[in-house]
């Protein structure tokens, strides 16, 4: 289980950052796409390899249009 974006997830440990995507919904192409995982910025590169540990806080954010 970890937080994502606030909310309880049923996400297993060592999940990738790209696997997380998926199950939200977000190709992992997608441009303006950013992750934190306990804080920390996960570099694009490294969404793929990136494991996810139990318990861990997951922000997945999106760059938005407009003022």
């Amino acid at each position: 289980m970890i937080l994502l974006n606030g909310e309880h997830a049923d996400v297993p440990a060592g999940e990738t950052v790209a696997g997380v995507l998926v199950r939200v919904g977000l190709p992992v192409s997608a441009a303006g796409v950013a992750v934190a995982v306990d804080g920390e910025v996960v570099p694009r590169s490294r969404w793929g390899s990136h494991a996810i540990p139990e318990n861990a806080r997951v922000e997945v954010l999106t760059a938005m249009q407009g003022g």
